[in-house]
């Protein structure tokens, strides 16, 4: 894993008015904590931020007031509309130290027609040294048919890598896919369970026999003299 070297600059102001000045010039407040050492404040470029976070547990060499800081994401705020960052709290790591974290899980391939691929875990929790994480454990589902099942302990993992779950846990299973009438049906349930009804559709109608009532009329009225 490459290193995203970043320069900060300290920061002494706090509070939300002092956080939102902060953001004005683009910025992001953040904390750099851990091994015992006192939280070190600091702002940090938030476009570099960003696109560094990319990588969910990207390793960064953070420079304030002359020192250099490796450290990992550990908690991120985003803006719930436009999605940039608010905070970072970012945790100190040493070369060598190994961390618990969690890796996406990327599955690839296609499996036999009529299959459907059920992910169970979208993310996997590992052990490695901090400056050596895998960005993904990758996992190919090529070939597999309806029942065939994948569990933590058949993922290939890199060297120096632990699994943190159960190795029995399963991961993935390949499911045979619905049939129309099943999908009908589960809807059907869904909306019946959910209040909704149809209208019953309208019976076809068919226009009234007509009579030539003329001669009846005619029969009926009397004769004019």
């Amino acid at each position: 894993m490459t290193e995203t070297r970043i320069k900060a600059e300290s920061r002494t102001e706090f509070g939300k008015g002092a956080a939102r000045r902060i953001r004005r010039d683009n910025k992001v407040p953040a904390v750099l904590y851990g091994h015992g050492t006192d939280p070190v404040h600091v702002t940090i470029p938030g476009h570099e931020l960003m696109l560094a976070l990319k990588n969910s547990n990207a390793l960064l060499s953070i420079e304030v007031s002359g020192d250099k800081h490796l450290a990992l994401p550990k908690q991120v705020q985003r803006d719930p509309i436009r999605g940039y960052i608010e905070h970072a709290d970012l945790i100190l790591v040493r070369r060598g130290e190994k961390v618990t974290v969690e890796v996406p899980l990327v599955v690839s391939g296609e499996v036999i027609s009529g299959s459907l691929v059920v992910t169970e875990y979208n993310t996997i929790s590992i052990e490695a040294e901090a400056t050596h994480l895998p960005e993904a454990i990758e996992l190919s589902v090529e070939g597999l048919d309806a029942g065939a099942q994948i569990h933590a302990s058949d993922l290939a993992l890199p060297d120096g890598v632990a699994l943190q779950l159960d190795s029995e846990t399963l991961v993935v299973n390949v499911v045979a896919a619905p049939t129309a009438e099943q999908l009908e049906a589960e809807l059907a349930v869904a909306e019946a369970e959910a209040g909704i009804e149809h209208d019953a559709p309208e019976s076809e109608t068919t226009e009234p026999e007509q009579t030539d009532d003329t001669d009846e009329a005619d029969e009926a009225a009397p004769d004019s003299e």
